[in-house]
């Protein structure tokens, strides 16, 4: 099956760059490029993509706000969107996942990690390369929301879920949080699944900011 990408970013040559790259991997395919958040929106509408590589600063209207509509839409809240930024500068990721995006993406990344960052942010398997979760999450929760409260949804989870939340909100991937919980890794699976589930996550970036609003994991 074939991913089907978008890429937004105000930068022609970026834009151009990343939608060859895309288009050289026999499993996936660019169908667009959006200069604006504004043109972000509707050609994810349009084009109902598997994915968007999405810049947060963009005229018309930031990549943040681009996120939040298309995860909210009905239309379009199955699209997964993968965030572009450049670490050192832009200070916003972790309102992007806040607003629901799925993951992050240096922009100096490696050709053949973007593109399994793309299929991994697809699959909604992951949130990408733990160790680049835990960098950034940890930059990024240093000013957390204020009123942060356990979340009732955890109520009518297991002590073990909570455990596995606890990981996953650490940056731990799935065969790490096996090892940690002495489980199997099809266990392991079994209770993040679990977790989506209860929790209404659509995927484990969800997870991640659930296990930061309900107090298990605390900014380092």
């Amino acid at each position: 099956m074939t991913i089907r990408v978008l890429v937004a970013d105000d930068q022609a040559l970026v834009r151009g760059s990343f939608r060859l790259l895309v288009d050289s991997a026999p499993d996936l395919a660019s169908v667009g490029e959006a200069s604006t958040g504004t043109e972000a929106v509707e050609l994810a509408e349009r084009e109902q993509p598997d994915v968007v590589l999405m810049d947060i600063r963009m005229p018309d209207m930031d990549g943040i706000a681009a996120t939040r509509t298309i995860t909210a839409a009905p239309s379009t809240s199955a699209v997964r969107v993968l965030i572009l930024t450049t670490f050192e500068v832009d200070e916003y990721v972790f309102s992007a996942l806040r607003a629901g995006a799925s993951g992050f993406l240096l922009k100096d990344t490696p050709p053949a990690d973007l593109l399994a960052a793309i299929r991994v942010v697809a699959g909604g398997e992951a949130l990408l390369a733990p160790s680049v979760t835990r960098r950034l999450i940890e930059e990024f929760t240093r000013r957390p929301e204020p009123a942060q409260q356990p979340i009732a949804a955890l109520e009518c989870t297991t002590d073990r879920e909570r455990e596995v939340l606890t990981l996953i909100g650490l940056g731990m991937s799935n065969d790490e949080i096996a090892a940690h919980l002495h489980l199997s890794l099809s266990t392991a699976k079994t209770h993040i699944g679990r977790l989506l589930m209860k929790l209404g996550a659509r995927d484990r970036a969800q997870l991640v900011i659930a296990a930061y609003n309900a107090g298990l994991v605390r900014p380092a």
